[in-house]
């Protein structure tokens, strides 16, 4: 398959902006959108103050709360050209006018909420093709999504699972997300949910991918569908199945516990980096570039 030419930016929230699938809660008064200095890279990557930028609220129950809210924090940071679309289900997303506005914007914001809203409300429609197509061939397009929104961005995506009870056999259930990247399955909230028994439960069942665990305030840069650069004040941590020995989770009822030997760990702040078909862990340098720690010593 060919090198995506576009950009992500996928962020582990500082809220949901919606419903939370561990609580079933609605967090209105918790709308506080993630720092700035996460908002201004994003507009960066965008192409400036000057981008046409457009988000979709699909995943949450409070849309046009949310709306308003991320209009008021890029306009903070000096950008005049966004605007909302409130997509509610898939009689929307199949409107001439949303795939019109898509055709025409420099980058789509895709906020927190539930995931699954966003799989079945876009899975299969001509819209999600077209974002597909543009995100592949186009250079400088940008994709950005919190929360629910970050973790949509994989091919296989998990849309539920109770942080504590992620240890037993059954309780992380997955889905195909919008397929935007192979090989991986990202997670948010990732130290404040403590949700790393969820990713290692799903990747221990996908052993080829790569987790993707997002803290709070916290994302991954992804270039070439491959590259990725942590930025923002958190942790991202990976969890890499690719040398897993032994595995029981095939053979064993649902609701036993699972037993993984092997898995790979990273810790990754910003500055720090990943190459995803290759598993190379990169550091920052005295020039600001992102580079394989084997080479940072010679």
């Amino acid at each position: 398959m060919a090198i995506p030419k576009g950009k992500l930016i996928a962020v582990g929230g500082s809220e949901d902006k919606g419903t939370d699938l561990e609580t079933g809660e609605i967090h209105r008064n918790n709308l506080n959108f993630f720092e700035l200095g996460i908002l201004r890279r994003i507009v960066q990557e965008a192409g400036g103050i000057n981008a046409k930028i457009e988000v979709i609220t699909t995943a949450s129950t409070i849309p046009y709360e949310v709306g308003e809210n991320y209009m008021d924090a890029f306009g903070k940071l000096g950008c005049v050209f966004v605007n909302v679309m409130h997509i509610r289900n898939r009689a929307d997303a199949l409107e001439q006018e949303y795939i019109d506005r898509l055709t025409k914007c420099d980058a789509i914001m895709i906020s927190g909420g539930n995931q699954m809203r966003l799989s079945t409300a876009f899975g299969g429609t001509p819209f999600l093709a077209l974002l597909q197509q543009r995100y592949r061939q186009e250079a400088n397009f940008l994709i950005a999504g919190t929360s629910a929104g970050a973790m949509a961005m994989s091919r296989t995506m998990i849309y539920e699972g109770n942080a504590t009870r992620a240890h037993l056999k059954g309780e992380v259930k997955m889905t195909s997300g919008l397929g935007f990247l192979d090989d991986v399955i990202i997670d948010s909230h990732f130290e404040k949910r403590g949700r790393f028994g969820r990713l290692a439960q799903a990747i221990a069942t996908n052993p080829s991918c790569l987790g993707i665990g997002l803290g709070e305030d916290t994302g991954m840069l992804i270039t070439n569908g491959n590259h990725m650069e942590a930025i923002g004040s958190g942790l991202v941590m990976l969890i890499d199945g690719r040398h897993i020995r032994h595995n029981n989770i095939a053979d064993i009822p649902e609701g036993n516990p699972i037993s993984v030997e092997n898995l790979m760990v990273h810790f990754c702040e910003h500055g720090n980096g990943f190459v995803i078909d290759k598993r190379q862990f990169l550091i920052e340098v005295a020039d600001g570039s992102v580079v394989p720690k084997q080479v940072a010593v010679e």
